[in-house]
């Protein structure tokens, strides 16, 4: 009885970590898309608040208005996503973004990443 209650609870957490790479990866492809049809607004609305707030805040303006000026970069099609809680990492050819799980779904919090040697991602866009 207890190895089949501890098989279920393996099976059902497995299944729980899919769900959330798969909601990451939705979130982030949406992102993506957005930015690859020049919907600035939906690039806002796919940005944590604080981040959002940080991007208004260093450029002055409005998110919608400020994220053409940003040339960030397309990150075309995710090969990795990978979830660590509530925090994701996805990963393109082109970019990396960073996501975080909010009570309505995961939001981008960094975007326009490089990675550095030895040291933390460089991003274009993140939150304070």
């Amino acid at each position: 009885m207890a190895v089949a209650l501890l098989l279920t609870g393996l099976a059902v957490g497995c299944g729980t970590a899919g769900v959330r790479e798969d909601d990451a990866r939705t979130a982030a492809t949406g992102f993506e898309r957005a930015l690859d049809a020049k919907d600035f607004a939906g690039v806002c609305a796919r940005l944590a608040p604080q981040t959002r707030d940080e991007l208004e805040n260093s450029e002055g303006k409005g998110c919608a208005d400020a994220v053409p000026g940003l040339s960030l970069p397309a990150a075309g099609d995710l090969v990795r996503v990978r979830v660590y809680g509530r925090q994701a990492q996805a990963s393109g050819p082109g970019d990396t973004l960073f996501l975080s799980q909010f009570d309505h779904g995961w939001k981008v919090v960094a975007a326009g990443c490089e990675p550095r040697q030895g040291q933390p991602y460089q991003c274009t866009v993140k939150g304070g």
